[in-house]
């Protein structure tokens, strides 16, 4: 039998503010991807979309720095 536990997180203003940054790169990550899924699908090219796909996060980075 596995034991289940259930923790409550009080964060305070600062990680407030942190989870919210990381949240907000996070959604803006995952919407890139999904841009690049959708064209790759829409082209049929699956070698493309891996490609594009492992050089977003790179691209944004430098963007963003």
């Amino acid at each position: 039998m596995k034991a289940r536990y259930q923790f409550r997180f009080y964060p305070s203003n600062q990680q407030q503010q942190s989870l919210a940054q990381l949240f907000g790169c996070v959604r803006v990550v995952w919407n890139d991807a999904l841009a690049v899924c959708k064209q790759s699908e829409k082209n049929r090219n699956r070698q493309t979309f891996f490609i594009r796909l492992s050089l977003k996060p790179n691209k944004l980075r430098k963007e963003h720095g």
